[in-house]
C-alpha cells in the first residue's frame, strides 16, 4: 500500500468520524475569514491623474477592500457579518462613509429552507433583502490541499455577478464600443461608465471534515464547510475555526427593515446614484474622468 492510498483511507476515516460526531451533537461553530479584493487602478481617474496619485488612492482604499468576517453556523443556519472595528478619526474620509452605504450588513442563510436574508442600511434607511439562496452548479475537481489542519477538496462553478457588486465593477473600456461617434459631452447615466463581467469563475475549497452545507457570503452547496473561495478579484480565506464554543451565539433570522428582493434593492441603489450624480455633478466629465449626468 503506497502513501497516497494510506492518505485516502485516513481521510475517509476522518470524514466518517466527523459525520457521526456532527450527527450526534447539537453543535455550533464559528469561522473567521479574511476577505481581500484587488483594485485595478489602470483606468481610474483618466489621463489627468498621475501614477503617484493613483498609488496614494489605492493605499487609502486598501482598508475598504480588506475585511474580516465571522461566520457562525449550525447544521442548517448561519450568520455572516463583518467584524466590527474602531476606525481612527478621519480615516477614509467621506468616501469611506459613502462606500459603507453600499456594504452589506448581517447575512442569514438557511440551507434547509433555501432562504437568504440580509440586513442593509442604505443612506440612513434600513432594508431587509429577502431572496432564495443562489444555487451554483458546482463541478467537483480532483485537486486537494491543506488549509490549517483541514484537508480541502476543490470545486468550481460559473456564476453571474450581481450587477451592483462594487467589488466586481470596473471602468468601461470605451475602445471596444461599436459607436465611435458618441458625443463625449452627452448626458449619460453614471452607470454607463462602469461595467460588471457577465460571468466569473468561482473556485472553492471545502472540507468534508466539517460536513455542513455552508460557506462565507452567498456561497454554499458543497458537502463540507467552504474554507476558501475566489471569485473575480475577491478571495475569502478562513483563518480560524472554533467548534462548539463555550459561549454560543444566537443564530436567528433578522426581521428589521423594509423587506425587498435583491432586484428591488438594486433598483433603489441605481436611483440613488442617479440622484447623487445630478446633485453633485454637471454636464460632461468631472475632474476624475467619470462621466456624470447633467
Amino acid at each position: 500500500m503506497n502513501a497516497n492510498s494510506i492518505k485516502r483511507i485516513a481521510c475517509i476515516l476522518t470524514i466518517f468520524t466527523s459525520a457521526i460526531t456532527f450527527a450526534q451533537q447539537d453543535f455550533q461553530g464559528k469561522a473567521i475569514y479574511q476577505s481581500k479584493t484587488t483594485i485595478d487602478m489602470s483606468n481610474f481617474g483618466g489621463r489627468e491623474m498621475s501614477e503617484d496619485m493613483k498609488k496614494q488612492i489605492a493605499e487609502r482604499m486598501k482598508s475598504m477592500f480588506e475585511k474580516t468576517y465571522i461566520l457562525t453556523f449550525n447544521k442548517s443556519e448561519s450568520i455572516y457579518k463583518e467584524e466590527e472595528k474602531l476606525e481612527a478619526p478621519g480615516q477614509g474620509g467621506g468616501f469611506r462613509m459613502m462606500m459603507g452605504s453600499f456594504t452589506g450588513g448581517k447575512q442569514y442563510k438557511n440551507v434547509k429552507e433555501h432562504q437568504l436574508l440580509q440586513e442593509q442600511e442604505f443612506f440612513g434607511k434600513q432594508f431587509l433583502i429577502k431572496d432564495s439562496l443562489p444555487k451554483l452548479e458546482w463541478k467537483m475537481e480532483s485537486e486537494t490541499k491543506q488549509i490549517g489542519k483541514y484537508l480541502c477538496f476543490k470545486a468550481t462553478a460559473v456564476k453571474k455577478p450581481n450587477e451592483m457588486d462594487f467589488n466586481s465593477m470596473r471602468r468601461r473600456n470605451r475602445d471596444n464600443d461599436t459607436d465611435k461617434t458618441q458625443d463625449s459631452t452627452a448626458t449619460k447615466d453614471i452607470m454607463d461608465e462602469v461595467e460588471v463581467p457577465k460571468e466569473v469563475m468561482v473556485t472553492a475549497w471545502y472540507t468534508p471534515q466539517i460536513p455542513i452545507n455552508q460557506g462565507p457570503g452567498e456561497y454554499w452547496g458543497l458537502p463540507g464547510l467552504i474554507l476558501e473561495v475566489s471569485s473575480d478579484r475577491t478571495t475569502i480565506l478562513c483563518s480560524k475555526i472554533v467548534m462548539n464554543p463555550s459561549e454560543k451565539d444566537e443564530i436567528k433570522a433578522p426581521t428589521k427593515g423594509k423587506e425587498v428582493t435583491k432586484q428591488e434593492y438594486n433598483e433603489i441603489m441605481k436611483k440613488k446614484m442617479e440622484e447623487m450624480s445630478e446633485m453633485y455633478g454637471g454636464r460632461g466629465r468631472d475632474r476624475h474622468g467619470i462621466r456624470i449626468r447633467h
